[in-house]
């Protein structure tokens, strides 16, 4: 066989991991070198992403500790999906005038927090092909990025949170996750 059909992959769903994990509060490494591994790896996340279901993921959140993001926010009925995968993202500019969405989070399941972003940033990255993009993003997808890198850096929604609802939320995860383990 040849063309289109010569490699076939198969998609896999990641667990993600629920917060406290420290691994969700761990600096993610810079990727030096971009293998199919990590391609597959970026489809992978999408697809997690999407069966979860939620708008951006990092990979810190499936215990992978690199500088790749994936997003996906178009929201709107019969509009194409936009995934982008991105590796060692970084803000290049943001702006000075801020929006406040109710941000919630794949490691923190139905817990949500208001969040004061800047409203629009600039965002580097190098694509799954090598080449590197920078874009202006605002709204919704300003946000998801900044959410994402983020994760990156080992910070988390509720770490913008007054303190004793941050407890009150990983009090909450806690016993989820204790749940979680006995079933």
């Amino acid at each position: 066989m040849g063309g289109a059909f010569a490699y076939i992959s198969v998609m896999t769903v990641h667990p993600i991991l629920i917060h406290p994990d420290p691994r969700l509060k761990s600096l993610a490494k810079p990727i030096d070198d971009l293998s199919d591994e990590l391609r597959v790896l970026a489809d992978d996340m999408l697809q997690t992403m999407y069966h979860a279901p939620g708008i951006g993921l990092a990979a810190p959140q499936i215990g992978r500790l690199q500088r790749l993001i994936v997003l996906d926010c178009v929201k709107g009925e019969g509009m194409a999906p936009r995934p982008l995968a991105m590796f060692n993202p970084e803000i290049l500019a943001a702006s000075d005038e801020l929006n406040t969405y109710e941000e919630g989070c794949l490691s923190i399941p139905e817990q949500y927090g208001e969040v004061v972003r800047p409203a629009e940033v600039t965002v580097r990255w190098i694509d799954r092909d090598g080449v590197e993009q920078q874009e202006d993003f605002g709204g919704l997808w300003a946000t998801c990025v900044q959410h994402e890198i983020d994760h990156l850096d080992g910070r988390l929604f509720i770490d913008y949170l007054k303190p004793l609802r941050r407890q009150m939320i990983t009090r909450k995860m806690q016993k989820l996750k204790r749940e979680l383990a006995r079933k």
